[in-house]
């Protein structure tokens, strides 16, 4: 009996061999629909007219192209989007052409593969391209979409290697699992480098000079080749977590590229890795999305029994009250974001928004969160004044930090207020007192830090902001 078997490729030794092999062998349907795409960089009727028919000529494609038209990273608008033609007049060419390339990466590759180092390949390549698009300062459709593809295409090499089953791939594979060194084990194993055989399938599939520019030997020529490296290299960094000296040291270049400080690009990039992981789920690869980095988890110590403090949704919470701002702003729904910032993201238990009341004396609760918090619906009641058993809580000018002093008197309907360390922030009209927020631990008597009354701060200044613009009115 005869048993049939595929034949095993050749033995490729030089990086042309493997350009060869990738390009006529292995993934001729990817290289020409890329090229095509590529092909079409002017947005005038006639390329819209030949992309949507790339797209529509295949059905997995189009269905892709349409599910990432209707997710917020590419849609801003939230319009509802239902064909090919509709999403490139609403959201752009370069956007569609975008998400085309990133769809037929993923499908291309993880058809032929599911290899653990493809989906990491693919995971790190989403990720870097999804910063690099969010990172990058000056925002035009074309720059967006050239640097999310650029990063996504930075080592195209590699991950067209990991989507072949060749012997080579096994023998690689084994040397990595002993924790070979990773060059090193190439030039064995390949007789080239990922890097050789990337730059030339850029020159072979005809990816456009940003790319060529990106994934060149020495110096970027442009600040965003420049960002595309780093942020693959913070993608590769952040696979072992976002702190050490390598981490630290891509963030202060990311840092100088875009123009902000160090600390704002560190809680960027994480809320960035969250938002890659949504984009891999819209591509239907949620095996890779569970790569990604959890931007979420705060590496920040805390003291035991204090609720964690989270910068990731501290700035997504901050982002939804500037877009709540843009509009007519509806004060409740501010309001409540700020609480819900203060209380999940700052790490503060118990939350009291209190405003003025008829008479303009006191200031009466509009709005509790938190445990043991319904007897302070009716009591908490605090003085314009300073005066009665409250008094002490109503804050100065600024958001500052509560310390009880020891005479203190404990309100008989709540055994902590005045009692322990709470943050503290004033709502003004036209320069008068009129609200204030309260924050504390309940029985936690942990000071709140400096950065808590900092992002507390954050909070309460948007809240100040609409009030100052509905009083403008």
């Amino acid at each position: 009996m005869v048993t049939s078997t595929t034949p095993q490729p050749p033995r490729m030794s030089s990086t042309q061999a493997w350009v060869n092999y990738l390009s006529k062998v292995e993934l001729p349907v990817l290289a020409n629909t890329l090229r095509r795409i590529n092909e079409l960089t002017d947005s005038t009727s006639s390329t819209v007219n030949q992309l949507a028919a790339v797209i529509l000529n295949d059905a997995q494609l189009t269905s892709q192209v349409l599910r990432l038209s209707n997710t917020v990273f590419y849609n801003q608008t939230r319009t509802q989007v239902g064909t090919v033609s509709r999403a490139i007049t609403l959201i752009g060419f370069d956007a569609v052409k975008s998400m085309a390339i990133s769809s037929l990466i993923v499908d291309a590759l993880l058809a032929r593969s599911d290899r653990s180092q493809l989906l990491q390949c693919l995971a790190r390549a989403l990720h870097a391209a999804v910063q690099a698009r969010c990172l990058l300062p000056k925002r035009n459709e074309q720059a967006l979409e050239e640097v999310f593809i650029g990063a996504l295409l930075m080592n195209i090499g590699e991950l067209a290697f990991w989507s072949c089953d060749t012997q080579q791939a096994d023998e690689l594979e084994a040397r990595l699992q002993r924790n070979d060194p990773y060059v090193e084990s190439q030039k064995k194993v390949l007789r080239t480098t990922f890097a050789e055989i990337t730059r030339e399938l850029v020159e072979a599939w005809s990816l456009g000079p940003f790319i060529k520019d990106v994934v060149a030997a020495g110096q970027p020529n442009s600040k965003a080749a420049s960002l595309v490296r780093h942020s693959v290299e913070l993608a590769r960094l952040s696979e072992k977590g976002w702190r050490g000296a390598e981490m630290d040291r891509v963030l202060d270049a990311l840092a100088e590229e875009v123009g902000e400080s160090t600390a704002t690009v560190r809680d960027q990039v994480r809320i960035n890795a969250l938002e890659a992981s949504k984009i891999a789920n819209s591509l239907g690869i949620p095996q890779v999305g569970a790569l990604l980095p959890d931007g979420s988890k705060s590496t920040r110590s805390q003291t035991p029994g204090v609720p964690p403090t989270d910068p990731v949704l501290e700035l997504q919470i901050l982002r939804e009250l500037s877009h709540s701002l843009t509009n007519k702003p509806d004060i409740n729904e501010v309001c409540q974001l700020v609480i819900d910032g203060i209380q999940k993201a700052v790490g503060m238990k118990r939350i009291a928004l209190l405003m003025v009341d008829r008479s303009g004396n006191k200031l009466i609760p509009r709005k509790v969160a938190g445990p043991d918090t319904d007897p302070w619906r009716e009591a908490y009641v605090v003085s314009r004044d300073g005066t009665g058993e409250l008094g002490v809580l109503l804050p100065q000018k600024v958001c500052g930090i509560y310390h009880p002093a020891r005479q203190t008197v404990t309100p008989g309907f709540d055994p902590w207020l005045c009692q322990v360390p709470a943050l503290i922030g004033p709502l003004l009209a036209n320069g008068r007192l009129v609200g204030m927020f309260y924050a504390d631990n309940a029985d936690i008597h942990a000071v709140p830090d400096a950065g808590q009354l900092t992002s507390f701060s954050h909070f309460v200044q948007h809240a100040q902001l609409c009030i100052t613009l509905l009083s403008s009115h």
